[in-house]
């Protein structure tokens, strides 16, 4: 049986906690494509109440990972390498735009981002798909983050880009890869001001859709 989830913690972090237990599973293949996710049983598994599984719940199905249906309740949805794609056109857009604002603060400043390629030189080294996804995304989360636009955050923030990319790497792309020396690449053309950059990120973006 799991852990109990602390009961002190506030109400939007123990929704968080459970949303990233029922992803987990999603991910590990616990639940199948198709498997119904009974909300009774994540409750009493969990020792918490129904209420903030239900928002878990929600918030999985905003992202497009579950759908539920009357009678049918919630089950797992049949992803494709095409519904994975799906968000990597919006999000090179969004980190595009990112680049242009953030570029000068990023040429000036850009240990947030060296920081990541450290972590990320690390976990290639080690084979951690793991750490890789946690530092890729959180590379780009500094990206977006340095161009100071609330909305423009918010909106990168909305795609759920750890849970595509996590999906991404471990469904369709378990092969070894190399994510520091590109994400260094980055960061190299940050800080030499390279006029190009907008279009390089975009592009290293898009190269890391999954494959139809």
């Amino acid at each position: 049986m799991a852990p109990a989830v602390d009961r002190h913690l506030v109400v939007h972090s123990l929704r968080e906690q459970i949303r990233e237990h029922i992803l987990e599973g999603i991910v590990s293949g616990r639940w199948k494509p198709g498997e119904r996710i009974v909300e009774r049983r994540i409750a009493v598994e969990l020792q918490v109440s129904q209420t903030p599984v239900r928002e878990a719940l929600r918030e999985l199905e905003t992202l497009r990972l579950i759908e539920s249906a009357p009678n049918k309740g919630v089950r797992v949805r049949s992803l494709t390498a095409a519904d994975l794609r799906e968000s990597y056109p919006v999000r090179a857009g969004l980190e595009q735009v990112a680049a242009e604002l953030a570029a000068e603060r990023l040429a000036a400043e850009p240990a947030a981002l060296e920081r990541e390629v450290a972590a990320l030189r690390a976990a290639d080294a080690a084979l951690d798909s793991e750490a890789q996804v946690r530092h890729t995304v959180a590379f780009h989360h500094e990206l977006v983050r340095a161009a100071d636009n609330a909305v423009l955050l918010h909106a990168w923030e909305a795609l759920g880009i750890e849970v595509w990319t996590t999906l991404s790497i471990r469904w369709l792309s378990p092969a070894p890869r190399a994510y520091a020396a590109e994400h260094q690449d980055l960061v190299d053309a940050f800080t030499r001001r390279d006029p190009h950059i907008c279009a390089l990120l975009k592009s290293h973006v898009l190269s890391c859709a999954p494959q139809i």
